[in-house]
């Protein structure tokens, strides 16, 4: 069988509706969002399916709603790639194995990270869902003690972008692809650097749909509270390579990674160097998993000789197996 290199999205790839579909016909993903619903104690699913919008758009709801849905989507693809039911009777869920028989690395953007985890065999499911609960819970009360926005910097190279926001007071929080900075911090003071940057010639300067200040100093509270939940989170090594959006390298140590995924919340996501790092291993072929094709953009302007096949419904799944 064909391996893969295995892409889940971040915040902000939420849609209202989500997963519906793949709920109503396949069994696999069926038993993912009845789960998830247990383990969280809430309707998950529901907001998922129905919204409203603004009540997915939170931070505290989005997490955890697009870490399920990528998850469905990736049960139901293994099942048709292996072409039988996946887990056993009762836990009807991927197993390390199955993933080793379609995928070479696993890697997430941001929130995507813990799904790339699960995926590789890190965490299960369930220990997955309750980090990603409280990770979205913690940065969203961490947002609204410290307001803060983002925003999308291009046409500048970094070295000018990071300028700015020494002078400024704010931080560079994604490096996405070329040509792109997202930076962070304080609303007033994001803004205030977008317009310098336009000042400057950056082509484009664009406020995100984000709820706060990722990837930046104003998320120090939800990091310190993250790495005491983090104490109660069993993580194996990875069961294929895993590359952290931290430093860009693949990660196989149990307390590295739950260093980095702490780390994650206050400083800078490398997006680029991770797509280009996995592109070093000979993988050209992804699938991106989940809602969304965000990544599929962006990894066109890294390598645009990378393949990326977006895969969040049947329609993409059957079309895969053809």
């Amino acid at each position: 069988m064909k391996k893969y290199g295995l892409l889940f999205p971040g915040q902000g790839s939420q849609k209202v509706g989500m997963g519906k579909k793949l709920y109503e016909f396949a069994p696999a993903a069926k038993w993912v969002f009845d789960r998830a619903n247990e383990v969280l104690g809430r309707d998950i699913k529901k907001i998922c399916f129905e919204g409203p919008e603004d009540e997915l758009e939170s931070t505290a709801n989005s997490q955890p709603a697009i870490f399920t849905t990528s998850i469905a989507t990736l049960n139901v693809l293994v099942e048709k790639l292996k072409g039988g039911p996946v887990g056993e009777e009762g836990r009807e869920i991927f197993s390390p194995e199955d993933i080793k028989s379609i995928g070479m690395v696993s890697m997430g953007l941001s929130l995507g990270e813990p799904t790339a985890l699960v995926a590789a065999g890190a965490m299960t499911f369930e220990e997955g869902l309750k980090f990603v609960e409280n990770r979205g819970k913690f940065m969203e009360e961490a947002s609204q003690k410290e307001p803060g926005k983002m925003a999308s910097i291009m046409g500048l190279d970094l070295k000018e972008v990071e300028d700015i926001c020494m002078g400024i007071g704010c931080q560079v929080a994604n490096l996405n692809c070329p040509g792109q900075v997202v930076i962070s911090g304080y609303a007033t003071k994001v803004e205030l650097a977008a317009d310098i940057a336009k000042d400057k010639g950056a082509k484009r300067a664009i406020m995100l749909k984000i709820s706060g200040g990722f990837h930046s100093e104003l998320m120090r509270d939800a990091k310190e509270k993250l790495k005491v939940f983090l104490k109660n989170i069993s993580i194996n090594e990875p069961v294929i390579d895993f590359i952290s959006n931290i430093d860009a390298e693949i990660n196989s140590d149990p307390e590295k990674i739950k260093t980095n995924l702490a780390d994650q919340l206050d400083n800078r996501t490398l997006w680029e160097a991770s797509v280009k790092k996995a592109a070093l291993l000979g993988i050209t072929d992804y699938l991106e998993i989940g809602p969304g094709t965000v990544l599929k953009g962006l990894i066109r302007k890294i390598d645009s000789t990378l393949n990326v096949v977006p895969i969040h419904s049947l329609d993409d799944i059957s079309a895969l197996l053809d």
